[in-house]
């Protein structure tokens, strides 16, 4: 599936509708160049399941657990991650497969740890379009959580 979105509130919007939506045990896996609105989708996505407060990227801790939405929400930012061994101090096998919902920055970086079963975002520009304008692809079980239609 594929989505277009001509602004960070669109880009916000979208996160908000698939968080919305999202159902326990679910790993979404966020991936784009910096500054193609990776953390606004996550803010929205956040908003969707509920949580109110601010949520930025967890990149010096790698993971955030919010628990004030209708279910755990595990934000990963895995940029700085340099090996699996990191992920495994960490103990991430328990978020993901536990009873929360997993949203991981960054995911390609840690792609041998991931489950088979993951919706897999990606955030591209398209300078041709403007400065705003994202291209935002979805594959994997949260394709069926929206329709194509548009990022509202």
């Amino acid at each position: 599936m594929i989505l277009e979105s001509s602004s960070a509130a669109e880009t916000f919007r979208l996160g908000e509708r698939l968080g919305r939506e999202a159902g326990a045990g679910m790993i979404f896996c966020l991936d784009g160049e910096l500054g193609t609105g990776k953390t606004v989708f996550t803010q929205g996505f956040a908003r969707g399941l509920g949580i109110s407060e601010p949520v930025s990227s967890p990149t010096f801790t790698i993971v955030q657990i919010y628990e004030g939405g209708r279910l755990p929400f595990c934000h990963f930012d895995v940029y700085r991650i340099s090996d699996a061994e990191e992920m495994e101090e960490i103990g991430y096998e328990d978020y993901f497969y536990g009873n929360g919902i997993c949203l991981i920055e960054w995911a390609s970086l840690i792609a041998e740890l991931l489950p088979p079963e993951v919706t897999r975002i990606t955030i591209e520009k398209d300078w041709s379009r403007g400065f705003d304008f994202r291209r935002i692809r979805l594959t994997g079980p949260g394709e069926a959580l929206l329709d194509a239609e548009s990022p509202e």
